[in-house]
């Protein structure tokens, strides 16, 4: 196994958006390091593009959820290129929602994005939960009042705990994709603004799901619930993922809760032998462009970064 230092510096021969989270999150570098790190997703790379991409009428691509082009009649997953799924990416760079230049993105948003479904403004937000969970972290991380959402999000939440964008019966089994963008929204808006009694009993039943499962397997015989779930993607879209569900519990639960072990196993076990993590599942459809070179099976800067913070946070104790 190659010696940390060296995945370090190939990490940091990356984009900003990878540069800085690994030295707040990896190398513990200086705060101001980091932030003059992270400014620089302002003007190069991933972010610096992604702002660039947005259209004269406060869109990317032309819609909010699809983009201006797509056929209704097509599935809603054939592209990425849109405003919602920008927005969600921005975040994920973390570029920051105080330099001028991102307010004026997202005051054109707020003042223009209507989603197709409901054509309400965007941080008002529709009914998916999927969605819902997804524009809410949004609206936290930008400083928009996203409270609309919130209410909506704690009123569709089904009785065993998660969430659903499939059916409105709260009776009915959740869905694990649906749960963890729920969960990150909670999660984000808690963050954002000290969060109340009623959001953190929703975010903590959520948890729960997810944990009760032992994050892949069915609560009932054990079964793993799907192998994909076992997969690494890069992005993950409104997919769920056992690193993408680690990597939320990192920092909302950070205490570690014992029934993560056996995700963690299977985490570490991707890792190869030349200390990266590869991306493994790509949720394929239109971009605007790739975020990295390497497609699937191939080694990931992106799924590296957010792989060693997972492990250097379990194996801190």
């Amino acid at each position: 196994m190659p010696r940390m230092d060296d995945v370090i510096e190939y990490l940091l021969a990356g984009d900003p958006a990878i540069r800085w989270q690994v030295m707040r999150d990896l190398t513990d570098a200086a705060p101001e390091a980091v932030a003059a790190e992270r400014r620089r997703t302002l003007t190069e790379g991933w972010g610096a593009r992604l702002l660039g991409e947005q259209g004269a009428d406060g869109l990317w691509d032309g819609g909010t959820y699809r983009p201006g082009w797509v056929d209704d009649e097509r599935p809603f997953f054939d592209a990425w290129t849109a405003t919602h799924f920008s927005l969600q990416s921005l975040r994920e760079y973390g570029v920051e929602p105080g330099a001028p230049a991102v307010r004026h993105a997202i005051d054109r948003v707020a003042s223009s994005a209507r989603w197709e479904y409901n054509g309400e403004s965007y941080f008002t937000g529709e009914v998916e939960p999927c969605i819902n969970g997804i524009a809410l972290a949004v609206g936290a991380y930008f400083e928009r009042d996203a409270s609309a959402i919130l209410t909506t999000v704690l009123a569709t939440q089904h009785g065993d705990g998660g969430w659903n964008c499939w059916s409105d019966d709260p009776a009915a089994p959740s869905s694990m994709h649906s749960t963890i963008c729920a969960l990150e929204g909670l999660w984000a808006w808690h963050a954002a603004t000290g969060g109340t009694d009623a959001a953190t009993a929703a975010r903590r039943a959520g948890e729960e799901y997810l944990l009760e499962r032992r994050l892949l397997w069915r609560r009932t015989d054990g079964a793993l619930i799907d192998p994909r779930m076992t997969m690494i993607s890069v992005p993950t879209r409104w997919f769920y993922d056992v690193l993408r569900a680690l990597d939320y519990l990192r920092v909302a639960r950070p205490e570690r809760d014992p029934r993560c072990a056996d995700a963690i196993d299977l985490l570490r076990g991707k890792r190869l032998a030349n200390g990266l993590f590869p991306s493994e599942n790509d949720h394929q459809g239109a971009t605007l462009f790739d975020m990295e070179r390497e497609r699937e099976g191939f080694p990931s800067r992106w799924a590296t970064l957010r792989a060693l913070r997972v492990l250097r946070w379990w194996d801190a104790a």
